[in-house]
């Protein structure tokens, strides 16, 4: 019979690449991984490791064990947490990791949805702000329970068959100018806008790093040019704030806009551009009855922002 430890520390072994790294998560030692490892082999009957240079990778047998170890972990932290929900007589940690303007717009209603519950909250969060990418490494290394990443229509985004994902809300990108551009081209407040008619102005966007670079990239490529950029900054708020002030153009999804806009001229595109926002955990994971509370009460803040996407 497979032992379940050592279904984790393979699964860990895939997540982190190295027995030093899978050791240091797992506060094993390294001989101590090596170990369990050999004899989980045994267990199965056949190779789940083998030697690559000086690191290991796995066999088809591990990767077949992997798979299945995550469903097996993930059913076993469910009845862990519906015991100990028992005990205490209240629920557990969720760990959320989600992208800037999902933690604003999306995980703090959330939050206060829960700290107004009664005299104590259903369950405790855990917030980590990452990009999309990141998300889903933490969700892969088991760092946390729910990644919220986003896609754009001309960016799509594919998921490994390890996650669950559930569409939460969509939201078009607009083109934020400042009232005297907009006046300049002669567009009327909300009206859209062809693309290809920007392409001599400078222009703001996120770092390189991000999928909302590249998404601003293929859209003005679409439209013909190369946007001619005078500032980057990852953070949406700097960006619309330099379009207040005068300083260039900006793509900016609806989500991400600050409070007060009332300098800034907001247009749909004439080829609308959209992004799609996902709840992903690890597969098995969905009758986890803390993560059903918190995807629940997301799509309750995605209602909010009148850009959900209705559950079947």
């Amino acid at each position: 019979m497979l032992d379940v430890r050592r279904l984790r520390i393979l699964q860990h072994l895939a997540a982190y690449g190295t027995v030093a790294a899978t050791a240091e998560a797992l506060h094993l030692t390294p001989p101590a991984v090596s170990q369990h490892l050999a004899a989980l082999q045994k267990e199965a009957g056949t190779p789940v490791v083998e030697k690559q240079g000086r690191t290991l990778r796995l066999t088809a047998a591990g990767e077949l064990l992997v798979a299945h170890a995550e469903i097996i972990l993930a059913e076993l932290a469910a009845a862990e947490s519906g015991l100990a929900s028992l005990r205490s007589g209240r629920r557990g940690i969720v760990r959320i990791t989600a992208f800037a303007s999902a933690a604003r717009t999306l995980v703090v209603p959330l939050w206060q949805r829960l700290a107004d519950t009664d005299t104590a909250p259903e369950l405790s969060l855990r917030l980590s702000v990452q990009e999309p990418d990141q998300a889903l490494d933490e969700l892969h290394k088991r760092s946390t329970d729910l990644a919220l990443v986003h896609s754009y229509t001309v960016l799509p985004r594919s998921f490994p068959a390890a996650y669950e994902q559930t569409l939460l809300m969509e939201e078009p990108v607009l083109l934020a100018l400042h009232l005297r551009q907009a006046d300049e081209l002669g567009l009327r407040p909300g009206r859209p806008v062809d693309l290809s008619r920007t392409a001599d102005m400078p222009w703001l966007t996120p770092g390189p790093e991000t999928s909302c670079y590249e998404m601003i990239q293929r859209a003005c490529g679409a439209a013909g040019f190369v946007p001619d950029i005078r500032a980057r900054s990852s953070d949406f708020a700097v960006l619309a704030a330099l379009v207040a002030a005068g300083a260039g153009i900006a793509l900016i999804p609806r989500m991400a806009l600050p409070d007060a806009t009332e300098l800034l001229s907001l247009h749909p595109l004439l080829h609308p551009v959209s992004r799609s926002v996902f709840t992903v955990s690890r597969a098995g994971t969905s009758k986890h009855p803390d993560l059903r509370r918190v995807r629940q009460l997301l799509h309750d803040s995605a209602a909010a922002t009148g850009t959900s996407h209705k559950r079947t």
